[in-house]
């Protein structure tokens, strides 16, 4: 049963191989990966559902910045904090929807402080909706 199942995946996910933007072709699918402070996320999120963002995924990552971090005061004792926490949100879009899709997440994660985080833009070659077997655009 699984090689009749791989044997649909590899029919039909490598059929469209042909049609593959040429390298140094703009992607019709971007994804959209911000690094933001972890109580910015609720609001994030709500900025980007009326633009139509129907999925993301959000992970729990921790970094530095240009400050390498930070010193904080416990217990009257200084601590340096290498690592801050932060929220990494990935999202998958059209083109089309890149700059609104980066303005919300831009507008709505800034508090104006050290630390508020970063944007990051790639394009997208391929995507399948597992379930259904649909494609590119389709699949997000």
């Amino acid at each position: 049963m699984l090689f009749g199942w791989h044997g649909f995946w590899k029919v039909n996910f490598t059929a469209g191989v042909g049609s593959r933007p040429e390298r140094g072709t703009e992607s019709a699918m971007k994804l959209v990966m911000a690094v933001i402070k972890p109580f910015k996320l609720d609001e994030v999120r709500e900025a980007l559902t009326p633009l139509g963002v129907q999925g993301l995924t959000v992970t729990e990552v921790k970094g530095f910045g240009r400050q390498k971090g930070q010193t904080e005061i416990y217990r009257g004792a200084e601590y340096h904090v290498s690592f801050l926490p932060k929220v990494k949100i990935e999202v998958a879009v059209s083109a089309e929807m890149v700059d609104a899709v980066v303005e919300a997440i831009a507008t709505t994660a800034r508090t104006g402080k050290i630390g508020d985080g970063k944007i990051f833009i790639m394009d997208v070659e391929r995507a399948l909706r597992i379930r259904t077997g649909e494609t590119d655009e389709s699949a997000l």
